[in-house]
C-alpha cells in the first residue's frame, strides 16, 4: 500500500511563495511520474505539473509555466512544487499523485490547502 503525504500549505499574500512536499511511503514496486493536481471550490480538480521519476523531465500546465517548479529527491521518496509569485486564482487543495508504470494515477494524498489572499 502506497501512501502519498503533502505538507506545506497556508495562507500567502499575492506575489508570494510556498513550497510543497509530498512524502512517498509504503510498499511502490516502481515510479514512473509523479504529480501535482489542485482543486478550488467548484471547479473540477486539474492537472499543475509532473516529473518523470527517471530522468527528471518536468511539464507544467500553461498558467503556471514559469512560477512553479517542480523538483524531487529519489532517496528521500520527497517530491517539492515550489510556487512564486503566487496569484489569488492559484488558491486551491493541491494533490499529489503518483504514476507507477507511465498508464495513469493511481494513488493519491489527501491534499493540502493553499490560500492566497490579501
Amino acid at each position: 500500500q502506497v501512501q502519498l503525504v503533502e505538507s506545506g500549505g497556508g495562507l500567502v499574500q499575492p506575489g508570494g511563495s510556498l513550497r510543497l512536499s509530498c512524502a512517498v511511503s509504503g510498499r511502490t514496486f516502481s515510479i514512473y511520474r509523479m504529480a501535482w493536481f489542485r482543486q478550488s471550490p467548484g471547479k473540477e480538480r486539474e492537472f499543475v505539473g509532473a516529473i518523470r521519476w527517471n530522468d527528471g523531465r518536468t511539464s507544467y500546465q500553461g498558467s503556471v509555466e514559469g512560477r512553479f517548479t517542480i523538483s524531487k529527491d529519489n532517496a528521500k521518496r520527497m517530491v517539492y512544487l515550489q510556487m512564486n509569485s503566487l496569484k489569488r486564482e492559484d488558491t486551491a487543495v493541491y494533490y499529489c499523485a503518483l504514476d507507477p508504470r507511465g498508464q495513469g494515477y493511481d494513488d493519491w494524498g489527501q491534499g493540502t490547502q493553499v490560500t492566497v489572499s490579501s
